[in-house]
């Protein structure tokens, strides 16, 4: 694809992100997209509807299986949740996989990708993809698998590293795969959009899909809360799902090579290839932004996409960016807070 074309598609996809948090969207394109979402949500609903009537039974395997999924298209801050979530469960003493679908590596997702063994990682974030490369490198002790045979995947887990917790990054929609437990992620700004199907809107199944969800988490990409405490209790208390808020901020910018503080004030780039970079921006407010660099969600990066000057992006994208010759490449470090014990209350294991 030639650099005009691609930008162009950007383009689109820029146009069409802006129509799913518009709750007053309208126009021609918007018209045509609300008509493909009838054909979208009539192959969602009747996916459901064979499994939700036992028509399609899901796979069970012989570990307590843990999906971590959203409603909505990227850019919730799923990742990091997965990451805490193995953390939580290898700190008890649980072999916990993780399995991912592996999007945006180079790797064949057709077979079984070990990312990780837990001790060893096996291949770099241009093979492996972002995501997953990223897990293994924070989530020390996980096993990390991708595959697009999430069954396969989970019963190679068990098999063959005796995994006892396996995570499913992403699988709220993959329903092949009997779970023990769903947790849904929501950002607590933007919820569910325009609150059309996709390609109209973000979500990626209609309203019958909050009676799948165990337990619902709010994620607050704030240094403020309060709005998000207060809607946990609200939804908590309309919806009957266990909610509970998920704390995001920002803690400090190093450098991706040497890992040196870069002092705030200083003069950057903002760089980022993820679903929903607004908020990662507005975290860069005690630097002097002098631009803001914006490509698509899993961009593969190459020398030229980079310009000169002090680059701050996100840990996300800082795995691709490792091999490149420069040291003015910065990541933006966040903290991520959410109370496990409250999540897993009241969760009932089967007797495997």
């Amino acid at each position: 694809m030639t650099g005009r074309k691609s930008k162009e598609v950007m383009n689109i996809k820029t146009e069409i992100t802006k129509i799913h948090y518009d709750k007053n969207a309208t126009g021609a394109l918007f018209k045509l997209l609300e008509f493909a979402s009838l054909f979208y949500g009539a192959a969602s609903t009747f996916k459901n509807l064979l499994y939700d009537k036992k028509i399609l039974k899901p796979k069970k395997v012989n570990a307590f299986v843990i999906s971590v999924g959203n409603l909505t298209t990227g850019g919730v801050g799923k990742t990091p949740v997965v990451s805490e979530i193995a953390k939580y469960f290898i700190s008890k003493g649980e072999k916990t996989a993780i399995i991912s679908r592996g999007y945006g590596g180079a790797l064949s997702n057709k077979q079984i990708n070990v990312i990780s063994d837990g001790k060893e990682i096996y291949h770099n974030a241009k093979l492996a993809g972002d995501e997953p490369f990223w897990l293994a490198k924070n989530t020390t002790g996980a096993i990390v698998i991708t595959s697009k045979n999430r069954i396969v995947a989970a019963e190679y887990a068990h098999e063959k590293y005796g995994a006892t917790k396996i995570i499913l990054d992403d699988g709220f929609q993959h329903r092949k795969l009997h779970r023990d437990l769903d947790i849904v992620l929501t950002d607590s700004d933007k919820m569910y959009g325009n609150e059309h199907l996709l390609p109209a809107g973000p979500l990626r199944e209609g309203k019958e899909a909050f009676k799948r969800i165990d337990k619902l988490v709010l994620v607050s990409k704030n240094t403020n809360h309060t709005r998000a405490e207060k809607l946990a209790k609200i939804t908590a208390k309309k919806g009957g799902i266990p909610t509970i808020v998920c704390y995001t901020e920002p803690d400090y910018v190093y450098n991706i090579k040497n890992g040196e503080i870069l002092k705030e004030g200083s003069s950057i780039t903002a760089m980022s290839a993820i679903g929903q970079p607004e908020q990662f921006y507005k975290f860069l407010g005690n630097y002097k932004t002098e631009k803001t660099i914006t490509f698509d969600d899993h961009h593969c990066y190459c020398p030229e996409d980079l310009p000169s000057g002090t680059i701050v992006t996100t840990e996300k994208d800082a795995v691709k960016l490792l091999s490149f010759a420069r040291d003015d490449i910065y990541a933006l470090k966040l903290r991520t807070k959410i109370d496990m014990e409250k999540l897993f209350e009241n969760t009932k294991e089967p007797v495997i």
